[in-house]
């Protein structure tokens, strides 16, 4: 009940079902018989000796409630899981089983076939976001909204360059994640200390070879204490996982009442309060972040338990697992609701106008202290700029025309040495953009050129 409650509603339920025990049975499964077909091609073991070993040890032979049980006596699933797989076998195939390998090469291997869809899953819903924001920035490259900073207004940006930033920084996670799935899930296999034990140098070879029939690298050595390389996999889930998370804050900040220029996607009984029927709540962005605040904290636990002594990692590997295939399936639960959200994301435009000329234009006071001081002492236009603002917000006018009124730019004016139309024209708030439309042409060059 916990599980199904608390802590389930926020992974990926297609990468829960791909994680079931008898999934990780099989990817054990798996490891095991490429292991013994390759030490066969290598001429360690007996021509027929793995489809021996594969017709003998069917999926379906392996009791998983035993397995569970009895994990916690061997310290890790693999034992007795080899433990089943031996008194299954007939004697003449029980030495050919698990040759030279340890409980740590197989785990670990499993690990990485579990992984490797889920990271491919992963990346199918970054692709759904970009198209998703894509077609945000192209709508709405122009639409001016106000700049916030330290939760302030600032000055005005497009919102199609605010859905660049969102879109360029789920691209840069997806590259990390990309490395990863495309040459940093290692195969493992180093046997009981790492340096293949009774295999001499044809150790090396068949780890390669192993890797070449799973579909994983082969790493330079084995990795048994050396975690750099789940390092690499839990840096770019956690990198993903900050993406989606910026952009769900974001949304939920601009869907505040008092903002009203974003909402969720419209659908009959989300976002309901139990007690405020009124309300419309941000659940998807509510759903991202605790997914992502997860990711963060196993993350956390993945890299205190990086550094691991000698050999064999005592109680570090262990602490691993729940970690890494939790944070995976958060991410992918967070990045599954992130595409939808961007697909059907409402922008209401009016308001980002509204909110735009709240402070009547205060908000260019730097612009027009900087335009003023060419005609005027620096210590005079930036008085005008500030108490213009002032004036303008108290009395809900046009900032360009409550400057143009002080009796010194008026002066100005009057004797050519400031022009009113260029004035106006260099504070319509509308206009005073920077280079928001060419950062959303730029980023569409990148992500979608079509």
């Amino acid at each position: 009940m916990y599980d199904t409650l608390f802590r389930h509603p926020f992974m990926s339920a297609a990468g829960l079902a791909a994680l079931e025990a008898s999934e990780v049975v099989a990817a054990m499964r798996e490891v095991e018989l490429a292991l013994a077909a390759e030490q066969e091609a290598c001429g360690l073991l007996p021509a027929g000796t793995a489809d021996a070993l594969t017709a003998a040890l069917p999926l379906a032979a392996f009791d998983l409630t035993a397995l569970a049980a009895e994990v916690e006596n061997g310290g890790n699933a693999a034992i007795p899981f080899v433990k089943q797989a031996k008194a299954r076998l007939p004697e003449s195939l029980r030495r050919h089983f698990h040759r030279g390998a340890t409980s740590q090469d197989i785990v670990d291997s499993a690990l990485m076939l579990l992984l490797r869809p889920r990271l491919a899953a992963l990346r199918e819903h970054l692709a759904c976001s970009r198209r998703a924001a894509c077609a945000l920035m192209r709508r709405h490259r122009g639409t001016p909204m106000i700049g916030r900073t330290l939760m302030q207004q600032a000055l005005p940006i497009t919102f199609g360059a605010k859905v660049a930033q969102w879109a360029w920084g789920l691209e840069s996670a997806d590259a990390r994640l990309a490395a990863v799935a495309e040459g940093g899930l290692y195969v493992q296999f180093g046997g009981a200390v790492g340096v293949h034990s009774g295999l001499d140098d044809q150790g090396l070879e068949i780890m390669a070879g192993l890797a070449a029939r799973l579909g994983l690298a082969a790493p330079l050595l084995p990795w048994h204490t050396d975690r750099q390389p789940l390092l690499a996999l839990m840096g770019a889930l956690d990198a993903a996982a900050v993406a989606a998370e910026k952009v769900a804050l974001d949304i939920a900040l601009l869907c505040q009442s008092e903002v009203a220029e974003l909402s969720e996607p419209a659908a009959e009984g989300v976002g309901g309060s139990s007690s405020m029927p009124h309300k419309r709540n941000p659940v998807a962005c509510a759903r991202i972040r605790a997914a992502a605040r997860q990711v963060h904290a196993a993350h956390a636990t993945v890299v205190n338990a990086g550094a691991q002594p000698l050999e064999r990692g005592l109680g570090e590997w262990h602490a691993e697992w729940a970690p890494l295939l939790d944070g995976v399936l958060l991410v992918e639960g967070a990045l599954g609701s992130l595409a939808p959200l961007l697909a059907g994301l409402e922008v209401h435009v009016d308001a980002m106008a509204r909110n735009l000329r709240l402070s009547g234009g205060a908000v260019l006071a730097e612009p027009a202290a900087r335009l003023l001081g060419e005609a005027l002492p620096s210590a005079t236009a930036q008085r005008i700029a500030r108490e213009a603002g002032e004036t303008a917000r108290r009395e809900q006018r046009d900032y360009a025309e409550v400057v143009l009124a002080q009796p010194e730019v008026a002066a100005a004016v009057e004797d050519a040495t400031l022009d009113a139309a260029a004035l106006r024209t260099a504070l319509t708030i509308d206009l005073y953009i920077g280079s928001s439309e060419a950062q959303v042409t730029r980023v569409l060059m990148r992500l979608d050129p079509s």
